[in-house]
């Protein structure tokens, strides 16, 4: 009789939806392992505005992907899919479940889809890209790109001077265009073959997102915030632009400058994160199967044998 696939849950969900009580529980039951799938708690410090697990929950369920660099380092997708492809080893040969938790889809596409195409950009060219930035800003950066692409530039937001950056980057490094590059990438095969991948992703109803937005702000606040974004900024938080755009660590930047004040803070940290909401619910409906989705009702307790796990690739 042949083994059967292993597996990995995927456990998505919105800001606030309650994924971490849902995983713990979860994986508790199930004699699983947890892999973070946060751009931000990957960052040593960033433990409030990230809602990290705390000490006494590392210690009931084994977690992965949290604390893996200081705040002033750079971590991207690839370093995160790097560090994945050893926790699914660590957990294979260890015959333990893996349960893939969080709501950063760029890095849950990366158990998906590829996510490199081994463009190699070397410091020369960063530096000469930059300098085009310096000398003439997106308009030159978008200038020189369509010079590199006369077919076009597709579907490229030339709004968002960063996209803008690393396209030049690899137009150049590559001597291809971004159709080409485009075709290349979409040729290379999907990651984790072999191994079943099961997904679910939760929600719940706007009037309790709601809610539990505000209440998730003001806890936030309680166990010190801007405290810790203070220290943050010693250690070199805003040498790292993407941490310091993070929702909450960026309005405690500006109430700590003076920009805002608590009541202006707590405004604007629950706004951002209702349009951080908005922006996960477009990606998993998306990205995952429909039939994935599960709403979640305000008091209900969760039996996780309920609940329908779907094949996602």
């Amino acid at each position: 009789m042949g083994h059967s696939p292993y597996e990995i849950h995927f456990l998505g969900g919105i800001t606030a939806s309650g994924k971490s009580a849902f995983a713990l529980e979860w994986a508790k039951n199930r004699n699983a392992e947890i892999l973070s799938c946060d751009s931000i708690a990957v960052y040593k410090g960033m433990n409030v505005g990230s809602a990290k697990p705390t000490d006494e929950d590392r210690k009931k369920i084994p977690h992965h992907g949290l604390d893996l660099c200081r705040i002033d380092e750079e971590f991207n997708v690839i370093r995160f899919f790097e560090y994945a492809k050893q926790v699914v080893r660590k957990t294979m040969k260890e015959r333990k479940n893996l349960l893939v938790v969080g709501g950063s889809g760029f890095y849950l596409q990366s158990f998906f889809e590829p996510i490199a195409d081994g463009v190699i950009v070397t410091d020369h060219i960063r530096r000469k890209v930059r300098e085009i930035e310096a000398s003439g800003g997106r308009k030159e950066l978008l200038a020189q790109l369509t010079v590199l692409n006369p077919q076009g530039l597709g579907n490229l937001d030339v709004n968002n001077p960063r996209r803008l950056i690393r396209c030049l980057e690899r137009c150049m490094s590559s001597g291809r265009s971004l159709e080409e590059l485009s075709k290349d990438f979409k040729s290379l095969p999907n990651p984790f073959v072999g191994i079943k991948k099961n997904v679910l992703w939760l929600d719940r109803e706007n009037p309790d997102v709601e809610r539990r937005i505000h209440h998730r702000t003001q806890r936030m606040l309680e166990d010190g915030l801007v405290e810790e974004t203070k220290g943050l900024l010693e250690e070199g938080l805003e040498q790292n632009p993407v941490a310091l755009r993070a929702v909450g660590y960026r309005e405690a930047v500006r109430f700590i400058r003076g920009e805002y004040c608590q009541e202006q803070m707590v405004r604007k940290v629950n706004t951002s994160t209702r349009q951080l909401v908005s922006k996960q619910r477009k990606w998993f409906r998306k990205r995952l199967p429909l039939s994935s989705r599960f709403v979640l009702q305000e008091g209900y307790s969760v039996n996780h044998d309920e609940v329908d796990w779907i094949s996602g690739a």
